[in-house]
């Protein structure tokens, strides 16, 4: 991989634990005795954690799963963690941070052909190889946020369509209210789209309002806490 480097091979330096998913907190120091490497890409530097000979990362239980057939189970596959250099996690979730790490989790994928999923643990979500691919590669190129697998959606009790993961991004979530999730997939696809707006536009301070593929007029309205992005037709 022309692009990428190994920066730094501690052999059981003691490092800070940070992962992709954290707040930004460096956290204790533990000692993984040769078990990660850093990695150097466009002038970022990354840790890829639970390599041979030590153990395994913990392996994860996503909730959610995009392009798999079945969750990939521990009996048949070990995990690895790819998480920003710990000089980067006081950057918190900044977009050229996240940009550099999932493009070089494409990398990976592209060339470890035993790679069977990406795991987001901000979206509960692990994503089918090659649909991660391609959709994150398709928005480092400048299209559409890949809001299907960096974000997920989950029904709530009263029937309103809520986002996971979108707070990683903005600091909130996004939440369709009924009766626009008549239609689950048409309610899936509206906030695939919406994502994507607020993904570019950032975090909702005020009301607004914007004009659906099918001509539907929206309304959107932050909560009181600002955590939440109600969506309803006008």
């Amino acid at each position: 991989m022309p692009a990428l480097s190994i920066s730094h091979d501690p052999a059981g330096a003691a490092r800070p634990d940070v992962s992709a998913g954290d707040s930004g907190d460096t956290g204790a120091l533990v000692r993984d005795d040769g078990e990660w490497i850093e990695l150097l890409r466009d002038g970022l530097t990354f840790d890829l954690a639970g390599l041979a000979p030590g153990t395994a990362a913990p392996f994860p239980q996503p909730a959610h799963r995009f392009d798999l057939p079945a969750l990939p189970a521990a009996a048949d596959f070990e995990a690895l963690t790819l998480s920003p250099g710990p000089h980067l996690a006081t950057g918190g979730h900044s977009l050229p941070m996240m940009r550099g790490l999932l493009a070089l989790a494409c990398d990976m994928v592209r060339q470890f052909d035993d790679l069977a999923a990406v795991v987001w643990e901000p979206a509960q979500s692990a994503i089918g190889r090659r649909f991660f691919e391609s959709a994150t590669s398709a928005w480092l190129d400048g299209g559409p946020f890949p809001a299907l697998g960096l974000t997920s959606f989950a029904q709530t009790p009263d029937g309103a369509l809520e986002s996971i993961g979108l707070a990683f991004w903005i600091g909130q979530e996004l939440r369709i209210e009924p009766p626009l999730t008549a239609d689950r997939v048409a309610a899936t696809r509206l906030g695939i789209r919406l994502v994507n707006h607020l993904v570019i536009t950032g975090a909702l301070e005020d009301d607004d309002r914007i004009v659906a593929p099918d001509g539907t007029r929206l309304a959107l309205r932050p909560s009181r806490t600002r955590a939440l992005v109600s969506v309803w037709r006008e």
